[in-house]
């Protein structure tokens, strides 16, 4: 037997059908149903891909693997309206609504408030024949069900009427709710069951067109909704791919490019934005975000075992460079006790650069290290000045006698008579080594001004040689004679040269070239 038309009205609005008592618009309708979840459920990162055992201890322990999908909240209900005042719902009647190109929504009471000339009108397209209710669609008769009389025609115009009311509360959600494909389907779905067959009584044929233009426009939603979500999926792989190259990247990375503290920080904030893209961004396809889950996994375990591998490498480094160190501090402790200058300044010179070649270490212990080494340095160099100032105090009076002697040498300048100079020098000389030594600062002032005396009298003594030396003399006088012949040649060459009327430049170089030879082996003789 066919279901009763309170029974129909409830399935056409899939729990959407307000209280009769209490009739509302069919703008307002949608706050009377749940409001659909929105589309944008986090995704979780793949069960089957768990985070690398050799995760950093400091990094957070929850990994973006199998978390529950979190749903969008429901949106809250809207304060129920007040019941309407007598004459609220002269509104447009349905085939006015169903002309307008826009669509607008109207408010569409339920059943039991429908003013009673638009209750008379639906069931004019009704009638009772031999048991069966009839209504009228495009001039003919379609059985809606059974009825004994006329009377029996009101429930069907009762479904009517909310059927009605949900087809505008459909239209009301398609502009108010974020609807998903599938809830436009079910709605779509529930209201065409009431419609085909048919199971009410009233204007279809005006019913059918508003119905017509609302599932037009619903399908045009769905495809928007396609759309966009196909270009938020694109948008939210191409961002997990960027997540995933920019990991790959840096687990490529060379080791000695690789600056461990930054791209350590990188890698970590990189799984923060994959977390953030699960929670809050489009869905993608399961197998897609399981294969990117996959290279990114990869990615940061080959980036963590090369870290691992780096600072073990650099803690074995470090415990070498430590142990070279502490010999050598040990060593610069030892050579500071030492009172033979000498050799302990060769030492600690020695010292500093095996330690600069020791490499360097973990900082603090180097430090440490080299506040000990430093210690010991200065230790020694301070105990030397101390030797040295005490020495130079002692010799302080070595200083006149030294003084005596170069301003006595000093009076022999300039060289008169070398030979006297000479005689004069030596005892001069042996009383500034008999001075004996003196202190730091006046041994390079009075060794100088000696120097200086010294050099005079051997000076003069080399030009007397010179002078005297018959084989340069010999050798200066040849010379001379070769040079007179060859400016003799030129003078005639270049006079030749001027009565031809040729250029005599080069022959005139070649002659004070050799006048100016001439010159200072004349100067020799």
């Amino acid at each position: 037997m066919t279901e009763s038309p309170d029974a129909q009205a409830s399935k056409t609005e899939a729990a959407e059908a307000p209280s009769q008592s209490t009739p509302e618009p069919a703008a307002e309708a949608v706050t009377e149903e749940a409001a659909p979840v929105a589309e944008a459920p986090v995704e979780e990162a793949p069960a089957a891909e768990k985070a690398p055992a050799e995760e950093p201890a400091e990094e957070p322990a929850e990994e973006p693997a199998e978390e529950p999908a979190a749903k969008a909240p429901k949106a809250p209900r809207a304060p129920k309206p007040k019941a309407p005042k007598p004459g609220a719902f002269k509104a447009p009647s349905p085939v006015a609504v169903a002309k307008q190109t826009t669509h607008t929504v109207v408010a569409v009471p339920v059943a039991a408030e429908v003013p009673e000339e638009r209750f008379e009108e639906a069931l004019a397209h009704g009638l009772v024949e031999d048991g069966k209710a009839f209504v009228i669609v495009a001039e003919e008769r379609v059985e809606v069900g059974p009825a004994a009389d006329d009377e029996a025609l009101k429930p069907y115009a009762h479904a009517f009427f909310e059927l009605e009311a949900a087809v505008e509360r459909f239209h009301a959600r398609l502009a108010s709710a974020e609807l998903s494909p599938k809830d436009i389907d079910e709605s779509i779905a529930t209201i065409e069951a009431v419609l085909t067959p048919v199971s009410v009584v009233g204007d279809l044929d005006t019913l059918v067109e508003r119905y017509a233009a609302v599932k037009a426009e619903a399908e045009e939603t769905r495809t928007r909704i396609h759309e966009e979500r196909r270009v938020a999926r694109e948008a939210a792989i191409a961002s997990r791919e960027e997540i995933v190259t920019t990991a790959e990247a840096l687990a490529a990375k060379p080791e000695d490019k690789v600056h461990w503290k930054n791209d350590t920080a990188t890698l970590r904030g990189l799984l923060d934005q994959w977390k953030e893209a699960q929670r809050s961004g489009a869905r993608i396809p399961k197998d897609v975000e399981r294969a990117l889950w996959t290279r990114f996994t990869h990615a940061r375990s080959a980036f963590e075992k090369a870290r691992k591998h780096h600072f073990a490498e650099l803690d074995r480094s470090n415990a070498d460079v430590a142990t070279r160190k502490e010999d050598l501090v040990a060593r610069a402790e030892a050579l500071a006790q030492t009172t033979d200058w000498d050799h302990g300044a060769r030492g600690f010179r020695d010292l500093m650069n095996d330690w600069r070649n020791a490499g360097r270490g973990r900082r603090s212990v180097d430090d440490a290290l080299w506040k000990r080494f430093q210690a010991a340095q200065d230790s020694f160099f301070e105990a030397r000045r101390g030797a040295a100032d005490a020495e130079d105090e002692a010799l302080s009076g070595n200083v006149e006698a030294k003084e005596a002697a170069v301003v006595e040498a000093e009076a022999l300048l300039p060289v008169k008579d070398l030979a006297a100079a000479k005689q004069a020098l030596r005892p001069i000389q042996d009383r500034f080594e008999a001075a004996g030594r003196v202190p730091r600062a006046d041994i390079a002032r009075l060794s100088k001004r000696m120097a200086a005396v010294e050099k005079a009298v051997r000076d003069a003594e080399d030009a007397e040689w010179n002078s005297r030396n018959p084989e340069l003399e010999a050798r200066a006088t040849g010379a001379a004679a070769q040079l007179h012949s060859a400016i003799s040649a030129l003078e005639d060459e270049i006079a030749e040269a001027k009565a031809a009327g040729k250029t005599t430049k080069k022959l005139e170089e070649s002659l004070a070239a050799r006048q100016a030879w001439l010159k200072q082996i004349e100067g020799l003789a």
